[in-house]
């Protein structure tokens, strides 16, 4: 996560930014939640359906980010579960099911919970676009 947040800062203050650099930046997080996720569909325990609501409401979470700056050039990162949230939950999931297997009968509950605070992130991050709107 720091690197990922280290890049863009380096970006900036070296006056280097580039739209492909946006772009790579942008699909890259998406790419880099699926690729770090989808594996939680093969836990055992784990609904299949759940994980990938989960996935989608994620993805449909960094488009909702996306779209305020396209309506108005600044990239909303309202959260409550916003990417960093997310790696810290799941990364700790993942290391209390590696030290208590027996969690895993959890798992339904985490993405379910999960998935209602992506829904209410990206619920926030368009009312931030209407809320910015409004003042403009």
């Amino acid at each position: 996560m720091t690197l990922n947040a280290l890049d863009g800062m380096l970006a900036r203050e070296c006056n280097q930014k580039t739209r492909l650099g946006a772009i790579l930046n942008e699909t890259g997080d998406v790419i880099s939640d699926i690729a770090l996720y989808l594996p939680f569909l093969f836990l055992p325990e784990s609904n299949a359906s759940l994980v990938i609501l989960m996935l989608f409401c994620t993805i449909l979470t960094e488009f909702c980010g996306l779209l305020a700056q396209t309506i108005n050039g600044i990239r909303s990162y309202v959260g409550p579960f916003g990417k960093s949230d997310r790696a810290l939950i799941f990364g700790l999931w993942g290391l209390a099911i590696a030290i208590y297997p027996q969690w895993m009968q959890w798992n339904n509950l985490l993405w379910s919970i999960a998935s209602i605070l992506l829904l209410w992130t990206a619920i926030n991050r368009c009312r931030s676009v209407l809320l910015m709107s409004a003042e403009r």
